[in-house]
């Protein structure tokens, strides 16, 4: 049998670990509400993943196409921002993600130049609504490999449990206690997967109008080193203050002159987040580095071989 990624048989059973999660996860979201929808591959505009400090993507390809440049789309973000005010209350996407990171990302273990994403919105919702969503889909996810994957697990000699407790903290509180570069070691020093509130990041993730400098948004961090699983926030809606905040960030507003129309005849409150297919596989199997959990390797710095 030949193996792409990974010697022996843990490619094919992290696969099947795979297939069993979007599976449960698939019905998870139906069974809420949720609507799901196909994802965009080509757009006039996208996620700019910035400004971000933890970002280190080189450029984003593009193609011209009957006049106009498209590009890769690198979240649904702003296409959920869209939906979700066109009368679709809640929405779900698996969707491929190109993201052309450097190649010293391969030396984090969970950073992939391609890789599936799940993204979710929800209208008029606010942090605590995708709090219970994600905690209730990552413990019946796990608890569903644990149930029809006992073998998959063993091949990888993985000790797999549900998460019991989901704490919270914000980026402040686990700057003092670690450090800049907090990520890793709060990981690390984890049992249960945790969130962290309060990141300084794009035009879209909602700035709380009471308290400048604090954001309403939010990363789930997976425990035993794997870290970052999931980033959302609530999301900024108002015309006004999107463009605001897009100046700010130093980015040209003709680059989301199509967005930025729709924000203009009116977005409505919403928050949402996306979750890497690729990462919750691996967290899940216990691998080292998320490029052995796919079948065909995209790992920054690794030439593509088919």
């Amino acid at each position: 049998m030949l193996t792409l990624s990974m010697p022996d048989n843990r490619l094919l059973s992290a696969l099947r670990v795979q297939s069993r999660a979007l599976e449960t996860a698939h019905r998870f979201f139906r069974e809420e509400g949720f609507v799901e929808l196909m994802p965009i591959i080509l757009s006039t505009t996208t996620d700019p993943v910035g400004p971000d400090p933890g970002s280190r993507i080189m450029t984003t390809p593009h193609i011209e196409y009957l006049g106009q440049n498209l590009v890769l789309t690198q979240s649904m973000i702003l296409h959920k921002q869209i939906l979700v005010s066109s009368g679709i209350e809640k929405l779900y996407i698996v969707s491929p993600n190109v993201r052309l990171e450097s190649p010293e990302r391969k030396n984090t273990h969970r950073h992939l130049f391609e890789f599936s994403q799940v993204d979710f919105e929800i209208a008029g919702a606010v942090m605590e609504d995708v709090f219970r969503l994600m905690e209730g889909l990552i413990c019946t996810v796990t608890r569903d490999v644990l149930t029809c994957c006992g073998e998959e697990l063993e091949v990888w000699d993985r000790k797999l449990r549900v998460p019991r407790k989901f704490k919270r903290y914000t980026t402040a509180d686990l700057r003092a206690e670690y450090g800049e570069d907090w990520e890793v070691p709060a990981s690390m020093n984890a049992e249960d997967p945790f969130w962290v509130l309060n990141h300084k990041r794009e035009f879209y993730d909602a700035e709380d109008p009471f308290r400048p400098g604090t954001y309403l948004n939010y990363d789930l961090i997976y425990p035993e080193g794997y870290g970052e699983a999931l980033s959302g926030a609530e999301r900024e809606w108002q015309y006004d203050r999107i463009v605001s905040r897009i100046e700010r960030d130093g980015l040209p507003l003709e680059q989301f002159a199509s967005y930025l129309e729709y924000a203009r005849k009116g977005f409505v409150p919403s928050a949402g987040a996306g979750f890497g297919v690729e990462r919750l596989t691996r967290w899940l199997v216990g691998a080292q580095h998320v490029g052995d959990v796919q079948s065909f390797r995209r790992v920054p710095g690794e030439r593509v071989t088919v």
